[in-house]
């Protein structure tokens, strides 16, 4: 046995933030702090690299108890979800049979979304969930808006058919006009779209634990959101929801009941999970603002009347589609998987992993079960359903809660101001300051400020995809249909940050000459090696064949090799100091017949420039709009 217990306390001694502060400017040797360590997030706040215990001075949040209110630890006082699978109804047989072979297969939460051109009835009910145990798993459900009273309805006829105990019964009906708005156009007054959520509020109040009105904040995420931006919307959009219900009579309590939350999830790890425990946190707050009162007397939650049982947000959580790739696909496990972590994490109820292969086909069984196992690893190996909001007392997590909480309110608020949610779709704000959000997000992709492994940095070299370049109507590149109806009103568009990228790799593999570049190395070994793997990589992201080379005694050796190799472009890699020499030699041997580019930014690239060599690749190249152009100087 050890006779002395190694005590932190006594052992280490104390060092303070000032302490700290000075080493680290010491080692940064009068760079200036601010401009090398702390980071600008997209959400418009600065993470420092450190936190310490004085950070989280202050902070609410830190008293926070889990299933309490605020809830921003959590609205139960476990960290349990639901593993859902997504099931598209297009014959009603086979739906059924695939549910029922998923049940012994982990998964205890669907989503069927059944197709228009079903008619609903309580024999396609009865059909679809035959063999479903409803009361021992969540069933959610999407059909056209128009149908969504009807399907509620047969639902009831059905449970009550089958002597269902109604407290035992758990899921939703997606029922979220303002997201056909954003996703096809369609267009509704504030008058319609009130009695619409009236009467499916209604309709489901036989059951009391389905969510019936959806705020689909996934096609925000997908169609390239901030984090918070995300989140800000989503509670101007359930607020919407919850006001027009209460305007019209519904109960305060049932309606804030009804509203579930549909977040995409992104593989900004911590960001991610600081969103959902500021959702938990904020949503409880607008609700409270409206004093829902509770109709239970016996309800333990009930506080001077007030129901804070309806301050509990429910929340389903989807991977994003806008970071998952068609190269090198199988990083999109990676990437969900972090993801899926986040969510689980940040505490959401149910959690859907598109399977790694969504983005260039329909998935198959194999695809399927890899993003099923990836949650049940999180609950089976890695006891994530077992320890509540585990970032709690973070100092780091808790700062990042609450700047995002405090983002997110901000834009709220301005919604408000504006009008409200609905106000702001029609007007197109919403919608247009996504799209400048996504274009500034494709701008850093471009550029490599943000980084997609695989498409803009560090490429598979002889990865072919087989798909012809033709991706239309397959995965995540499928279009809203059934919404042609002529509108003003502007739709959000899916983006996938690579898909620039794969147009250029696409090209690439359909041109009748795969293109060649050459690594023409030379000179100082350390600056030439790593300068030879910059531009590999640099024009592997289009698809070009790659010859590096170990490094040549002479320029014109090193032409020579490049000719015998037939490529079409040859990259000069050596040092700053040694291109004032080797470029100009270069140049007279390549003009007018391969593209020469040398790799790097040095001093005299003016000088090199005014003897005519043009093209020069570097960190603060546009990577995507760089390429854009060899392509076009390739006819490809």
């Amino acid at each position: 046995m050890l006779k002395n217990k190694l005590n932190l306390l006594v052992d280490f001694q104390k060092v303070t933030t000032e302490e700290w502060m000075e080493v680290i400017k010491a080692d940064l040797k009068g760079a200036d702090f601010d401009k090398k360590l702390l980071w600008k997030t997209n959400e418009g706040f600065n993470v420092k690299p450190f936190y310490r215990a004085e950070d989280i001075k202050g902070l609410t949040t830190t008293e926070a108890e889990p299933g309490k209110f605020p809830y921003v630890r959590g609205t139960k006082s476990d960290n349990n979800w639901f593993v859902r699978q997504d099931i598209v109804v297009k014959e009603v047989a086979a739906a059924n049979k695939k549910a029922v072979e998923l049940l012994d297969k982990g998964v205890n939460s669907f989503y069927f979304t059944i197709c228009k051109k079903e008619n609903l009835s309580l024999e396609f009910i009865t059909k679809l969930l035959d063999k479903i145990p409803a009361n021992k798993l969540e069933l959610n459900f999407k059909t056209c808006s128009n149908k969504t009273v009807e399907l509620v309805n047969l639902l009831i006829e059905y449970f009550e058919q089958k002597q269902y105990n109604v407290l035992e019964l758990h899921g939703s009906v997606n029922f979220d006009p303002i997201n056909n708005m954003l996703s096809c156009g369609k267009k509704y007054t504030a008058e319609e779209m009130s009695v619409m959520l009236e009467a499916v509020a209604t309709a489901s109040a036989k059951l009391p634990f389905y969510r019936v009105v959806g705020v689909n904040a996934i096609s925000l995420s997908n169609a390239g959101a901030y984090v918070a931006q995300e989140l800000g919307y989503a509670l101007a959009w359930g607020n919407q929801y919850l006001s027009m219900m209460i305007e019209k009579g519904v109960d305060t309590q049932m309606a804030a009941k009804k509203i579930k939350f549909n977040f995409g999830v992104g593989s900004n790890y911590f960001m991610e999970i600081a969103k959902f425990r500021a959702a938990k946190w904020l949503w409880a707050l607008i609700v409270k603002a409206y004093a829902p009162v509770c109709r239970r007397p016996d309800c333990p939650e009930t506080v001077d009347g007030i129901c804070y049982c309806a301050m509990k947000i429910r929340m389903h959580a989807e991977t994003s589609s806008f970071n998952k790739t068609i190269f090198d696909p199988y990083v999109n496990m990676l990437r969900t998987q972090t993801e899926a972590m986040s969510a689980s994490l940040g505490g959401v109820n149910s959690m859907t992993v598109l399977p790694f292969d969504t983005p260039y086909k329909e998935s198959d069984e194999f695809s399927e079960r890899i993003a099923r196992n990836q949650q049940l690893l999180l609950k089976e190996e890695s006891n994530f359903d077992k320890i509540v909001d585990p970032g709690a007392g973070s100092y780091y997590i808790e700062n990042l809660t609450n700047e995002i909480a405090q983002q997110a309110w901000n834009l709220f608020l301005e919604i408000e101001e504006n009008g409200g949610f609905l106000a702001n779709v029609i007007s197109n704000k919403v919608q247009r300051d996504l799209k400048a959000t996504a274009e500034n997000r494709l701008k850093n992709i471009s550029s490599r400020r943000e980084v997609l492994l695989g498409t803009n940095q560090f490429p598979n070299f002889d990865e072919v995809s087989g798909l012809g370049g033709d991706i239309s109507n397959k995965g995540c590149a499928k279009k809203s249909k059934g919404c042609s109806k002529e509108s003003d009103i502007e739709t959000l568009k899916i983006v996938r940050g690579a898909e620039e990228f794969e147009k250029l790799r696409f090209a690439t593999e359909s041109a009748t000459k795969r293109p060649k570049v050459f690594m023409l190395t030379i000179g100082n070994l350390a600056m030439r090696l790593a300068r030879a793997q910059f531009s590999s990589n640099f024009f592997a992201c289009a698809g070009y064949e790659i010859i590096d080379n170990l490094g040549f005694a002479s320029v014109k050796e090193g032409v020579a090799a490049a000719r015998k190799a037939k490529a079409d472009i040859i990259v000069l890699c050596s040092s700053d100091d040694e291109y004032a020499e080797y470029a100009p030699q270069a140049y007279e041997l390549t003009k007018n017949q391969e593209i020469l580019v040398v790799a790097g930014a040095p001093a005299c690239m003016d000088e090199l420039k005014a003897q005519g060599i043009v093209h020069f690749i570097h960190v603060r190249t546009n990577v995507l709009e760089s390429l854009k152009s060899f392509n076009a100087l390739l006819n490809i």
